[in-house]
């Protein structure tokens, strides 16, 4: 075990073993220590003591919070310690089975109930002794990823979405008669949330997302979830920019290329880099033409808008840790081509367009995923007009946002204005002069309110 177990756990071994138990710590703790990696999840199996006797033990740790009904699960001191269980379906859904906690079951048949072999191990924490009865280890050692149960492994629809992140995140091949299962399972059951929480998994915990996209394209995920993106495979695209090949293609290396950007992000803005690059040409198929011989999409950017509503609303995705992702996400499939337009401008960009832009997407943000676009292509590109454009974006202190007006309400009533529809009108042309540079102060925003209500008043 190369990383140590909390001394709780052991505790907690040592004293269901002198109650004539044996406790194991079981599932994913188990695959990422084999894996070498950190693992957050604790989880423990007791065998041979029931349900109250299990409690009472637990007791003695802290606090037990009990969880579920037919099958408990007891949270004492950061630990999840259940009684091995078997699981019956008996409804539509991943949560439709009839689970019961039975401490006599033996670890083969515990092991059953898991979906992928290397989920399927346990091991003794006062022993070390690896208990594998599915082949995990083997399995793991040579990157596949195997059902345990072909007979149930397709009651539970959400395992397919679970084979797709795991893929990824572990760079599994999955075995012929998984695949074949998972094709065959529909995802019409599942829950906004949680086709989120798997999609998330992969977009923010593998290193190359595309490995899981591709997986979920061959199981028919794709189809079935995110629908907008299947016409982007057979997408053509101008050879000379785009050398890889057809949308879909591109797609996926964008993704891979934000995947590289977002380790310094706090959740809802990876979140929202990693959505974008999904969505960012989901309008090409839609705005494709074949102009004098050159193969172009018009205004698929601000086109994109709309279905990548759709998806977002899909799977109901607004705001994480209270971050407007939705926001960020259409403000950058919308002003995805900005920075190198701004660049390539044939006349030098205003300041204001820049203040003004950054009313609609995060600068910092959008140079990001700018710069993920253009390395996500075959060929070599020149990608430094990104750090142009974010250079710039922070020379006028804009990176992250536009600037709060100068001039408020407050400032208008002073000079004794009323508030109403007329205020409105004068607050916002101020602030557009603002954008423009026109006004740098509140004096400055204040004198030329007072020009402005003057010729109102004696045009």
């Amino acid at each position: 075990m190369p990383h140590p177990l909390p001394d709780v756990a052991l505790r907690l071994a040592t004293a269901v073993k002198a109650a004539g138990g044996r406790a194991v710590i079981v599932g994913g703790w188990v695959r990422d220590d084999l894996l070498g990696r950190p693992s957050k999840d604790l989880d423990i199996e007791v065998f041979g003591i029931d349900g109250e006797r299990l409690r009472t033990i637990a007791a003695g740790f802290g606090r037990v919070d009990t969880v579920g009904e037919s099958f408990t699960v007891y949270k004492v001191a950061g630990l999840d310690v259940s009684l091995p269980r078997r699981e019956s379906k008996i409804g539509r859904g991943h949560r439709g089975f009839a689970v019961d906690g039975d401490p006599d079951l033996s670890f083969a048949e515990a092991a059953r109930r898991r979906d992928f072999t290397i989920n399927a191990m346990s091991r003794d924490p006062l022993t070390g002794e690896l208990i594998d009865p599915s082949g995990g280890a083997a399995d793991l050692n040579a990157r596949v990823l195997r059902m345990v149960d072909s007979r149930t492994f397709g009651d539970d629809s959400l395992r397919v979405l679970r084979a797709v992140q795991f893929a990824a995140r572990f760079d599994l091949t999955i075995d012929d008669a998984t695949a074949d299962v998972c094709r065959a399972i529909p995802l019409d059951d599942l829950p906004s949330e949680r086709v989120w929480g798997e999609l998330e998994k992969l977009l923010l915990m593998a290193r190359r997302p595309s490995v899981g996209l591709r997986l979920a394209w061959d199981l028919g995920v794709i189809h079935q979830v995110l629908p907008e993106l299947v016409p982007l495979a057979t997408c053509p695209q101008e050879p000379e920019w785009h050398p890889e090949g057809d949308v879909w293609t591109h797609t996926l290396m964008v993704v891979d290329e934000a995947r590289k950007r977002i380790d310094d992000l706090t959740r809802g803005p990876a979140v929202a880099l990693m959505v974008a690059a999904i969505c960012h040409d989901i309008a090409k198929p839609a705005t494709t033409l074949v102009i004098d011989g050159r193969i172009k999409s018009p205004g698929h950017e601000e086109a994109g808008v709309e279905p990548t509503t759709r998806v977002l609303d899909r799977l109901n995705l607004h705001t994480l840790d209270g971050y407007d992702v939705r926001h960020a996400v259409l403000g950058l499939v919308a002003q995805h081509l900005r920075p190198m337009a701004f660049f390539k401008a044939a006349t030098p960009v205003s300041d204001g367009a820049f203040r003004r832009l950054a009313q609609k997407v995060d600068p910092e943000l959008l140079a990001r995923f700018a710069m993920a676009d253009c390395h996500g292509r075959g060929g070599m590109f020149d990608c430094s007009p990104m750090d142009w454009f974010l250079n710039r974006a922070r020379a006028l202190g804009v990176e992250h946002e536009a600037p709060a007006p100068l001039v408020l309400g407050r400032h208008l009533i002073a000079l004794g204005l009323t508030p109403g529809p007329a205020m409105g009108v004068l607050l916002k042309t101020l602030y557009e002069r603002q954008l423009d540079g026109a006004i740098t102060t509140v004096a400055e925003g204040i004198d030329a309110a007072r020009t402005l209500i003057a010729t109102a008043e004696h045009p």
